[in-house]
């Protein structure tokens, strides 16, 4: 079984993969551009600058990614989950108000919610274009998952329950 989960920046996508993956007993795949920031020796402000410069480090992430999930048995974990993974068994979208999400970025960060918020939505926008532009991909048309949950109104554990459950009652877990 594929599980491939994307949603925005403080919508949980790294929390709630790992728990879905803990609790199915799947491998876990969830490679960020934090990872690759840490990997390439600069800041994820620097990576991102030269993401919007060079889709060669997008095509490495998602090709990466893509070959990790090639072997089955995973959660994939990552903004473009469901578009990629065109063979993943159950697409989950995670949503979430833009306030809510700021507030967790904020949190996690240390920063401002403001800050937070401000942040976010810039980086949303080019995320956005680049992902159009190189994969011709709009993050903010996510009907084809066959589940959208709205993080804003649950926490980590129940959208990993929802998820699990979803999972059983499509059949591909006993």
């Amino acid at each position: 079984m594929r599980i491939a989960i994307s949603g925005k920046s403080g919508c949980g996508n790294s929390t709630v993969s790992r728990l879905v993956a803990q609790r199915l007993g799947l491998r876990l795949i969830n490679l960020t551009f934090k990872d690759l920031a840490a990997e390439y020796g600069v800041s994820f402000a620097e990576l991102h600058r030269r993401a919007a410069r060079d889709p060669a480090i997008d095509r490495d992430l998602d090709r990466r990614q893509l070959a990790r999930a090639a072997a089955g048995g995973c959660v994939l974990g990552s903004r473009l989950a469901i578009w990629l993974l065109e063979e993943a068994d159950l697409k989950v979208y995670l949503d979430g108000a833009p306030e809510v999400r700021a507030r967790r970025i904020a949190e996690r960060e240390d920063m401002a919610e403001a800050d937070a918020l401000a942040a976010m939505n810039a980086r949303d926008r080019e995320d956005r274009a680049r992902y159009l532009k190189l994969y011709r991909i709009d993050v903010d048309r996510y009907e084809h998952a066959d589940l959208v949950l709205d993080t804003a109104r649950r926490n980590q554990f129940q959208v990993a329950n929802a998820i699990v459950a979803a999972a059983g009652a499509s059949g591909y877990i006993a």
